[in-house]
């Protein structure tokens, strides 16, 4: 089975000011296409079976500039929802609404809890494994994604619960790679 490389979008004007964005549908910002652009230097030699993307623009987007041909758009990739709290940072959520709420373990009210959202990945990461294991050269798996849906990703590829994710960080237009050593899953690199 080949590795999974995932992609975080470019910096949006939410990203930049630590704005919790899942639906809101917006752009990359003028630095976040250069980010985009920067990938595919990074990404040159590898050759992938599949490439998966959120559906949301930025993801999209990211992925054209990166020169990622999507194979298909899963749902599945979409960000955490965040559902009351869209929009705003943790810093207002702590001072205006609830100063213990942290969304790796409480979720989000009229949004997603950390099990919904590690289900979603769940199936993901199902998806790509299959496409892995299905190609019979270049089985890399390429996912488009965003920081927090691809941090619960990534704890869920090494067995952790999704509240896991809140231990990896990830930046704007960075990727990280989940692969195997012997026999068993591992992160090989993370927010590089």
């Amino acid at each position: 089975m080949g590795d999974i490389v995932l992609v975080r979008h470019g910096q949006t004007e939410w990203s930049l000011g630590h704005r919790h964005t899942s639906y809101t549908d917006i752009e990359l910002t003028p630095d976040g296409e250069l980010q985009a652009r920067d990938l595919a230097d990074r990404l040159a030699g590898w050759s992938f079976g599949a490439v998966l993307s959120s559906p949301r623009k930025r993801a999209l987007r990211t992925a054209e500039l990166a020169g990622l041909a999507v194979t298909a758009i899963d749902d599945d990739l979409a960000e955490w929802n965040y559902g009351e709290y869209e929009g705003i940072t943790t810093d207002e959520i702590h001072r205006t609404r609830d100063p213990r709420w942290n969304l790796w373990t409480d979720g989000a009210p009229g949004g997603e809890s950390p099990e919904q959202v590690g289900a979603r990945l769940d199936r993901v990461l199902a998806r790509a494994a299959s496409q892995a294991r299905g190609a019979t050269e270049g089985g890399d798996v390429a996912i488009v994604g965003h920081a927090h849906a691809l941090r619960v990703l990534g704890a869920r590829w090494v067995g952790l619960p999704p509240s896991g994710g809140g231990l990896l960080r990830l930046d704007t237009a960075t990727l990280s790679v989940l692969g195997r050593e012997h026999g068993r899953p591992v992160i090989l690199r993370w927010n590089c």
